[in-house]
């Protein structure tokens, strides 16, 4: 039963609260970051998030997140960029993705640019399809990479110099 406390915090009964809980035990029973867009739903613009998104509708613009699943019956129409991607439904744009995989009810028209792509059987694909090792970087190898840019630059002939200076004449 659910009940009130003096300090307005909601606390059940017959449990310790999150207070009285380790800090462990709560961080560890917290769910996982997914999202979903059902298949009655449309969406026009910028989506942008860290956890999982599955979507079963239609969307228009552009996606960022970690894990996306396009579902059968589902369009996307815009740029993609995700740590791994599962299409089954109708993609139109560029996509760039780690690891992408066309189920085989994937149509995919644009270019893909990935470390890792398997495309199923009976899946459509459309457009130009380009391995890279680096597609999406991570948080920690992006604040790596940006220090890297800093000490190294190329001059006009194309060699590293070792100074940024080199880059403003």
């Amino acid at each position: 039963m659910l009940g009130r406390s003096k300090g307005n915090e909601v606390n059940d009964r017959d449990s310790p609260s999150v207070h009285q809980m380790p800090r462990s035990a709560v961080e560890s029973s917290a769910p996982p970051e997914v999202s979903s867009i059902s298949s009655d739903l449309s969406i026009f613009g910028k989506i942008v998030g860290h956890g999982s998104l599955t979507i079963f509708g239609h969307v228009e613009g552009e996606l960022h997140a970690s894990t996306v699943v396009i579902a059968e019956g589902a369009e996307m129409e815009g740029d993609v960029v995700a740590e791994e991607l599962t299409i089954g439904g109708h993609v139109k744009g560029t996509i760039h993705a780690n690891r992408v995989k066309l189920n085989n009810t994937a149509v995919v028209e644009g270019d893909i640019f990935h470390r890792a792509l398997a495309i199923e059987e009976n899946a459509r694909f459309e457009g130009m399809s380009r391995r890279q090792e680096n597609v999406i970087d991570t948080p920690s190898r992006v604040r790596a990479n940006r220090s890297q840019l800093q000490d190294v630059s190329i001059d006009s002939n194309g060699k590293g110099t070792g100074s940024s200076d080199s880059l403003n004449p």
